[in-house]
């Protein structure tokens, strides 16, 4: 074809077009990060990868694995980079993950790798639970330091506590799969019972009970140790107390969701996610991170929490989840807050 003049610019704003159209690829990545992070995570990994942008959804545990769900047959998310490995065990025994070996996979810590290859899932980093103690307004109720979990249902703590609800937040579920495995259905339900009688409310965010036990609205915030070691650092009267009985624990992981129309640049994303600089990254507010040898000490992480941490029963968790959510909420539902 000869080209004229008018034709030759619509063909170079069409090549200028399609270039740029390639050069940015948009990807919705679904998460439960705590937001305060998300802005560093794509600034790191868009320092490598600037044709790559990142939409970020970004909710609590709880909503995004329901929102997955409720997306089963329409998926509008591409990837999901930090979201409980149970939930994702969920989603892959729904078939809704791309099954993919990010390269240097194998660097990984096997126990944050899904065993099936290529896997469904990869892990990034541990979080744990832990009870924040606000010395401060503890002092002031007369209460003195629980030391374990039981200790917890003593009537000296009625009304002082408040912790997450499971159906909404990551942390409230590894509480309750925890206690369910640490002290047996009977048990755990009857565990739980007692604890309610002291529970002031439910929140729908795993860090708010720390968030408010920092901030002197409750003495003391059933989350995770990670929260209560920056508020602590931030200034906040906390001590933060590893129950005797052990603790509960889960990963965030990354997995490509089934079905994206932007498969290239996501698995380009979840590369990224298992880089040692990625588990750098995330060191900065974990101590337990999949990549070995990259965990460096976080300031005012409790001693003897990684030792606590009980030998977990992820498939428990995730085939049993869907019941143990649904007797929680029979339970213990009505003092949860409202939801938004």
């Amino acid at each position: 074809m000869k080209l004229t003049a008018k034709n030759f610019t619509t063909f170079l704003a069409g090549a200028l077009f399609a270039t740029a159209a390639a050069a940015e690829t948009e990807l919705t990545v679904y998460t439960a990060v705590e937001a305060e992070d998300l802005a560093r995570y794509a600034e790191t990994f868009n320092a490598s990868h600037p044709d790559i942008k990142i939409n970020w959804v970004r909710d609590s545990t709880g909503i995004i694995t329901a929102k997955l769900l409720a997306e089963r047959d329409n998926p509008q998310a591409d990837v999901v980079w930090g979201l409980a490995a149970t939930s994702l065990l969920l989603l892959k025994s729904e078939g809704m993950l791309e099954g993919y070996a990010p390269t240097g996979v194998d660097k990984l810590d096997p126990k944050f790798v899904d065993n099936d290859n290529p896997p469904a899932w990869v892990g990034m980093d541990a979080w744990v639970a832990s009870v924040c103690y606000n010395t401060v307004e503890a002092e002031k109720n007369g209460l003195t330091p629980p030391t374990s979990w039981k200790d917890l249902t003593d009537p000296m703590y009625a009304g002082h506590l408040i912790m997450p609800n499971p159906n909404s937040s990551g942390t409230g579920f590894l509480d309750v799969s925890s206690w369910l495995q640490m002290f047996g259905e009977e048990g755990g339900w009857a565990y739980m019972d007692g604890l309610h009688e002291n529970i002031a409310r439910y929140t729908h965010s795993g860090s708010k009970p720390c968030k408010l036990a920092a901030a002197g609205e409750i003495p003391i915030g059933i989350s995770f140790a990670f929260r209560g070691a920056k508020s602590k650092a931030a200034g906040a009267p906390l001590e933060i107390i590893v129950p005797s009985e052990g603790v509960g624990w889960d990963m965030e992981a990354t997995a490509i969701v089934a079905g994206t129309a932007n498969l290239e640049a996501a698995q380009t994303l979840v590369d990224f996610t298992v880089t040692k600089e990625a588990n750098e990254m995330y060191n900065t507010g974990y101590a337990v991170v999949a990549y070995p040898g990259v965990a460096k000490p976080v300031e005012h992480f409790p001693e003897g929490l990684l030792d606590a941490m009980i030998d977990n029963d992820f498939e428990f968790a995730a085939n049993n989840r869907a019941a143990i959510l649904k007797e929680w909420q029979s339970r213990y539902d009505g003092k949860s807050d409202p939801k938004n």
